[in-house]
């Protein structure tokens, strides 16, 4: 019923979570209100509080996507070993067959979670951005610069990885 593709896609998922938590985590040590960590010279392009404001719900958001994410890959990992696992006799029959379409949603609904915390952790580094180079408003060339392959790569990335996932859904 299941191969060791599943086992290695959940392992995927939940080593790509594990890096991107991490580096939410590091995002929100970040103080974005320090003035210091700025290179906005003009006055008029200063981010206001809202942009900072947002870094912040963009990094809880993208976090709790990614922990979503590695917990329902996690379990799926488990039940696998557990169904597969000819030493594991449960003393009472409560537990089902893991059945095909289980783990396909299952590995559906962990892809979905990645995917949202990939979008919000992009929102967030635009976010950052804003408030180290000055806002997209202005249209400062260091601004663009920085954001537009961020917004064209992560998509491209995305898209690629969407493919993958529902190629694993659908075997």
């Amino acid at each position: 019923m299941t191969t060791s593709i599943h086992i290695t896609a959940l392992d995927g998922i939940v080593n790509v979570n594990s890096l991107f938590t991490l580096a939410v985590f590091i995002g929100l040590t970040w103080s974005p209100t320090d003035p210091s960590n700025s290179l906005v010279v003009d006055q008029t392009c200063i981010p206001g509080s809202s942009i900072a404001e947002n870094l912040v719900a963009f990094h809880v958001y993208s976090f709790s996507s990614f922990l979503f994410s590695s917990l329902i890959a996690l379990g799926l990992k488990q039940a696998i070993r557990i169904s597969r696992s000819p030493t594991y006799r449960p003393p009472v029959e409560f537990l089902a067959q893991i059945n095909r379409s289980v783990v396909r949603i299952g590995m559906l609904v962990s892809g979905v979670g990645s995917f949202c915390g990939c979008g919000f952790l992009t929102l967030a580094l635009v976010n950052v951005v804003q408030i180290k180079l000055g806002t997209l408003s202005c249209g400062s060339s260091a601004t663009l610069g920085a954001v537009v392959p961020l917004v064209i790569l992560v998509p491209v990335g995305l898209l690629l990885y969407v493919c993958m996932v529902l190629y694993a859904f659908s075997r």
